[in-house]
């Protein structure tokens, strides 16, 4: 069943603002997706090339049907973000006017049921952003352990019953559909539990598709060779959608402009130290309310951002 690429842009005017007036060159989308944020940008700044990265074939497709139009001044390549420094090499860039991390999955992926990914459409467990990658949502939950399973749902979403869900999980294998596993999370936890807002599966299947596709395994190391691949004056923006991604996104940002953190016991500035970027803004931005009706997907979405300095020792 083919199913046409859909995905609402998360805060396409913020990110749009922060990264049209660039130094001229090229720009990396590292998570092109349908490629809705790198349409703005090259409609909004004539003098940028964009190089988008994507391991999702059908998002890539689907972005290079949508900027098509624009010619050699967008580029798609099927890949992952965390070889973004020899993918610019191979094409003769050895720096980037601009860097776009919009982190997370599709809504295209979560509402295709082929996919696996959305507790709320029955689907074989898979959630594979790359279909050729060998790990699925089903190894995971057939094969891992107990004591693994726990950790990963803590780990990756900060899942508070992870014991009981862990459990369940073993006692119901094999368990073969997304179905079978949202209802076997639910079956797990108390009334006072699910009562609250959201799916009672909602964190335990972000767990798992963080595991199957190692999202957070190569993040800092993309952002760190994004961060060092901008010319002066050039941009980083960061949409991320959980706490890990964004504990690693402030941690790498904070570290290159060597900012002193809010925390109580936290060190201060390394005099030793030269920042290389300054934050755009202290914290991080969320999506407006209007936003949030149009598409309630984005509630989560928190944007940082970061500018390079003249010095960069």
């Amino acid at each position: 069943m083919s199913i046409e690429f859909c995905h609402q842009a998360v805060m396409l005017a913020e990110v749009t603002e922060v990264l049209r007036d660039l130094p001229s060159g090229v720009v990396v989308d590292a998570t092109l997706g349908g490629g809705a944020h790198s349409e703005a940008l090259l409609n909004a700044n004539e003098n940028l090339q964009i190089i988008g990265f994507d391991r999702d074939q059908d998002a890539l497709n689907a972005a290079r049907k949508r900027l098509s139009h624009h010619g050699e001044r967008f580029i798609g390549v099927h890949q992952e973000f965390q070889h973004i420094t020899e993918v610019l090499a191979s094409f003769g860039h050895q720096g980037a006017a601009g860097c776009l991390f919009d982190l997370g999955v599709s809504s295209f992926q979560l509402d295709n049921p082929q996919r696996g990914f959305s507790f709320r459409h029955n689907g074989p467990l898979d959630m594979r952003m790359d279909p050729s990658m060998q790990l699925t949502a089903a190894d995971v939950v057939n094969n891992y352990d107990r004591a693994v399973l726990k950790d990963l749902l803590w780990r990756n979403a900060g899942e508070k019953n992870a014991q009981r869900i862990s459990a369940a999980i073993i006692a119901a294998r094999p368990i073969a559909t997304t179905q079978e596993l949202a209802e076997t999370i639910s079956d797990a936890l108390p009334a006072a539990v699910k009562r609250r807002k959201g799916h009672p599966a909602r964190r335990t299947f972000q767990a798992i598709r963080i595991e199957v596709n190692q999202e957070l395994s190569h993040l800092e190391s993309a952002v760190k060779q994004a961060l060092s691949l901008l010319v002066p004056q050039g941009r980083c923006a960061v949409l991320a959608y959980h706490s890990g991604e964004d504990r690693i996104i402030k941690r790498c940002f904070r570290e290159a402009a060597n900012a002193p953190t809010p925390k109580r016991y936290a060190l201060p500035p390394d005099p030793q130290k030269t920042a290389t970027v300054r934050l755009l803004w202290s914290g991080a931005r969320k999506p407006d309310a209007a936003e949030i009706v149009r598409n309630p997907r984005c509630t989560a979405a928190r944007m940082r951002a970061v500018e390079k300095l003249e010095t960069d020792t």
